[in-house]
């Protein structure tokens, strides 16, 4: 497949006017941002971390859904016929990819994760809000299909999924709330669509009930993994927390993870901010009305914005650690997620009608209510 306009994809002046409405980048800074996420996509579509690295599915649909607020749908819709093209034949997809420069798609991490799996279900769903194309939807329903029936496999009687099948077939033994999280976002979306092409997936409500009750009302059937920021604001960007409670949940670990004028940190016990996770924080902020600070943030974190290309480098040990290592760039690296995090931030902010959508969760089927009786959630 080939692509036409600047750096092989046409761009929406308008979607650059849009995303820059907020002033944390101008017009011409979100151009440069998009226009360098799409040089790193390959011509079959699939985009990875970086020219050289490898791609998974979870960071390759952020970057294709970038692209979509970025105005260029034509890229975003070649990424998800990428994975059409590379689904296993059980519905999951590997961990990770290499980046061939012939584009043969071999894996280099052949764990089947979930949460990885699941996410394609976001994409899909933001992709069609943005640009109304139903026949892409009918297209696309098949792999979601199998990508959320593979997921479901995992389930466990409680409602939490287990993260991951290894390549001999053993499920892991436990489940991560992170992915978990994740993952009802993507049940979310992935009902959405079955109502919108007609199909009844009353088992699917069923599991998404069931898992948004573990991650409201039983933290315990999840591993321990409370030293990463993911675990501590996934249950709100997941959309499974809101109101009072995902205040609360936000006040507790503000000054934790958070470093004024530099970002949040990745994990606590580490002086390293990042990119992704201080954009993907910014968008809970949003989802809870904490609008000024959630523009604050995207703010601070533009230091880790390199403008010879509009990319931006993963994270920044931000002062000598433990070890003597110094302040610096780490890994240096310019990750094409990282740049598609940042658009998606800005999306909400300027209120782009899709990415609201999926991420404000407000119009998104909820799953159905349960019933816990010790260790397993039924129908209420």
């Amino acid at each position: 497949m080939t692509f036409g306009g600047p750096a092989g994809g046409s761009f929406g002046e308008a979607a650059a006017e849009l995303l820059a409405a907020e002033r944390i980048l101008t017009a011409d800074q979100v151009r440069a941002t998009a226009r360098a996420i799409a040089a790193v996509q390959r011509p079959d579509g699939a985009i990875p971390w970086f020219h050289g690295g490898h791609l998974d599915p979870w960071d390759h649909t952020e970057a294709a859904m970038a692209l979509d607020v970025a105005g260029m749908p034509e890229r975003a819709l070649a990424a998800y016929r990428w994975l059409a093209a590379a689904q296993n034949s059980d519905g999951s997809w590997y961990a990770a990819y290499a980046d061939a420069p012939d584009g043969v798609t071999e894996p280099t991490n052949r764990l089947r994760e979930t949460n990885f799996t699941a996410y394609v279900a976001v994409g899909v769903w933001h992709h069609f809000l943005a640009t109304g194309d139903e026949r892409f939807l009918a297209e696309m329903w098949q792999p979601v299909r199998r990508a959320v029936d593979f997921v479901l496999e995992l389930q466990t009687p409680g409602g939490e999924i287990l993260w991951c099948r290894d390549e001999h077939d053993r499920d892991a033994g436990e489940a991560l709330l992170t992915g978990c999280a994740s993952m009802y976002q993507a049940l979310r979306c992935a009902l959405a669509i079955a109502e919108r092409v007609g199909r009844a997936c009353p088992e699917w409500e069923l599991a998404c009930g069931r898992l948004g009750h573990a991650l409201t009302d039983h933290p315990e059937r999840f591993a321990d993994k409370g030293s990463y920021s993911m675990d501590w604001y996934y249950p709100i960007l997941g959309t499974a927390l809101r109101g009072a409670a995902a205040e609360r949940r936000i006040a507790e670990g503000w000054d934790t993870f958070v470093v004024p004028g530099y970002g949040a940190r990745c994990v606590s016990t580490n002086y390293w901010v990042t990119g992704g996770e201080t954009c993907e924080l910014a968008l809970s902020l949003w989802a809870i009305g904490d609008v000024e600070r959630a523009r604050t943030l995207l703010g601070d974190i533009q230091h880790l914005r390199d403008e010879s290309d509009g990319m931006y480098w993963t994270g920044r040990v931000y002062q000598e650690n433990e070890q003597g290592h110094q302040p610096a760039i780490w890994p240096v690296e310019k990750t094409a997620w990282t740049a598609g995090a940042m658009l998606l931030a800005l999306a909400v902010l300027a209120e782009e009608k899709a990415t609201v959508a999926v991420f404000g969760g407000d119009g998104l089927p909820e799953g159905l209510p349960v019933l816990c009786a010790d260790q397993e959630c039924v129908a209420a």
